[in-house]
């Protein structure tokens, strides 16, 4: 084998001079020190790799040594509860070894080969089977069961079974001979190259809403099963706090939270909260359904730019299993700024802001890989992909925002004045949309109520009423309003503080059932009818708000608990009665 040597560094990359064996995206393993790199450029004359940890004290000399593989992940029994680096390194294990500080060229296996678990084979000698079929399974979390999978690519004759009984990840469990005659060992694990899709047999319509008990989200901005979202703000505005309140409380089976080039302590802040929460669906810490990717802004650049990728891959491998699994990639905006960093030392023409030209393409690599699916073994599975963008001045204008409005159909605008006025989650309702209305709203037919997407559509159409009278209260005041108008200011400042506002520390309202927030609109709106009705009848409306009503209606989502929907018809009687007293 060739022989390659480093000729230049120039912070993460360097470059080995004359023709190599190496060939593109390939694993290697730079210098004395063995630090992992990938293969980037290769051309007649030089080849460049792109290394994953700290080249400090690397030097020109040193070897670079092949692997013949892509960069990949291990999938298998052991990654739920873990934490891992950007390339799968157990950062738990880590610490044990090297403390605080991670020492460079570790070379973990990324997932505990001692720990054995009690394998069930659900296939016999002799059973025909192909890539994605189930072959065993084992509990991998009290709550989450691990299923086998024969490796994609790969269909033959089950020819040895090693039984019922305890087992590694490392350990030959079953064999199966392909269609060339060859054997092939199965274990509990497999590799998979993180930039490669994994397949699926068909791609279904995203029609079910990932409920995530936000209504701002559920109801008026809802995300599909399978879906993509974005929500872009500048600091402060609360991404991480809304993915956070996304990753406890939606539906997904399977949580996997990427921190790119987040600050580490809000890393600590998710890998304590999730340990302590009690999850709702289960009863058990939130920890045993949940995986989290940290790569930290103190971490290796280069290594941030393949977090998202090893996240979407462990993402794939549980929906390939038959769960609704939900990525949260926090923030994008570091992963892209460590593609410019690297096209930036690889002396490549920038494009926008000095971002490279291939920022679109790499965007919609990631936020395709998200789908509701018919996996390969006949169940189904989804990734629902939420991006936080983190823009400099919250200026949605910048490359990084619009090219990810291009690839996801929701957009959760954040914005930097409701965040400081307290208002959370601080989305705005005038600057976000939805595109899966349409495609939801027989769901909520059917499964909340006939006339669910009635009451949204009339929520959204009184904030955008109310949007355009306050442009003219600023000019020219409240006072000169017609009544009718000044009940629409009325009705949306209840929606505004009452319904899109919530308290992530309240036990009621910090999760809300889909069913409650219909309740919630459909009181608003049974207020504002009966409210028009006396306007037209002449009675001011100074007079029905010196009732007290719309201030019992925004504090009627802490006094009307989760479990008691029948409090709202016992408040709809009470709305009528303090407006049919007025009106006689």
């Amino acid at each position: 084998m060739q022989e390659n040597r480093i000729f230049g560094i120039n912070g993460p990359v360097i470059t080995i001079k004359g023709h190599t064996d190496l060939q593109m995206m390939e694993t290697v393993y730079v210098g004395d020190k063995r630090l992992i790199g990938e293969v980037i450029k290769v051309d007649s004359n030089a080849t460049t790799v792109q290394v994953y940890e700290e080249t400090t004290s690397l030097r020109p000399g040193e070897p670079v040594v092949s692997t013949g593989l892509p960069l990949s992940v291990t999938l298998g029994p052991g990654i739920i509860g873990n934490i891992f680096d950007g390339i799968e390194r157990p950062l738990t294990d880590m610490r044990d070894r090297f403390g605080a500080f991670i020492g460079r060229g570790a070379d973990f296996d990324s997932l505990n080969g001692d720990r054995k678990y009690q394998v069930t084979f659900l296939v016999g000698k002799g059973d025909k089977v192909s890539g994605g079929d189930v072959f065993a399974e084992c509990p991998e979390t009290p709550v989450i069961k691990h299923r086998a999978m024969i490796p994609q690519g790969i269909s033959g004759e089950i020819t040895e079974i090693s039984g019922n009984g305890e087992y590694t990840v490392n350990d030959v469990i079953a064999k199966l001979r392909d269609s060339d005659g060859n054997t092939v060992e199965l274990k509990l694990s497999q590799k998979w190259p993180i930039r490669t899709p994994r397949a699926v047999k068909r791609r279904m319509p995203a029609n079910k809403p990932l409920i995530t008990g936000q209504r701002v989200i559920d109801s008026v901005f809802p995300i599909a099963k399978g879906g993509a979202a974005a929500i872009p703000g500048g600091f402060g505005t609360g991404k991480t706090m809304t993915q956070h309140q996304l990753a406890k409380w939606c539906d997904a089976d399977i949580i996997i939270y990427v921190g790119c080039g987040e600050r580490g302590n809000e890393m600590t802040q998710v890998l304590n909260e999730f340990s302590e929460i009690t999850d709702p669906k289960t009863g058990r810490p939130l920890l045993d359904r949940t995986v989290l990717i940290a790569n930290t802004s103190n971490m290796p650049v280069a290594a941030r730019e393949a977090s998202i990728y090893t996240g979407i891959t462990i993402a794939e491998y549980y929906r390939d299993m038959g769960y609704h699994t939900a990525l949260m990639a926090d923030s994008t905006s570091r992963w892209a700024e460590a593609l410019r960093e690297i096209s930036g030392r690889l002396e490549e023409m920038p494009a926008d802001e000095g971002f490279p030209a291939y920022l679109p393409s790499r965007l919609s690599e990631f936020y395709e890989r998200s789908g509701y699916v018919e996996n390969l073994n006949g169940t189904e599975g989804s990734i629902s992909l939420i991006g936080a963008v983190s823009p400099q001045g919250s200026d949605f204008s910048e490359p990084v925002t619009q090219n990810t409005k291009r690839f996801t159909r929701v957009f959760w605008a954040l914005d930097k004045s409701l965040a400081y006025a307290r208002h959370y989650p601080a989305i705005n309702w005038n600057n976000s949309y939805s595109e899966y209305i349409n495609d939801l709203s027989d769901w909520y037919r059917d499964n909340v109520s006939a006339d669910f997407m009635k009451c949204r559509d009339e929520i959204c159409a009184l904030l955008l009423e109310e949007n355009s009278l306050m442009e003219i209260v600023k000019l020219i005041g409240a006072d000169v309003l017609p009544d009718d108008q000044k009940l629409v200011i009325e009705i949306a400042r209840v929606i505004r503080v009452g319904f899109l506002q919530q308290n992530a520390f309240h036990k009621d309202d910090t999760f809300v059932p889909i069913d409650k927030q219909y309740r919630m609109m459909d009181v608003i709106l049974h207020l504002y009818k009966l409210a028009g009705e006396a306007v037209e009848r002449q009675i001011p409306i100074s007079k029905i708000t010196s009732t007290g009503i719309f201030d019992r209606l925004v504090q009627m989502k802490y006094d009307i608990p989760n479990d008691r929907p029948e409090m709202f018809d016992e408040l709809k009687n009470e709305i009528d009665l303090i407006l049919n007293g007025i009106l006689r």
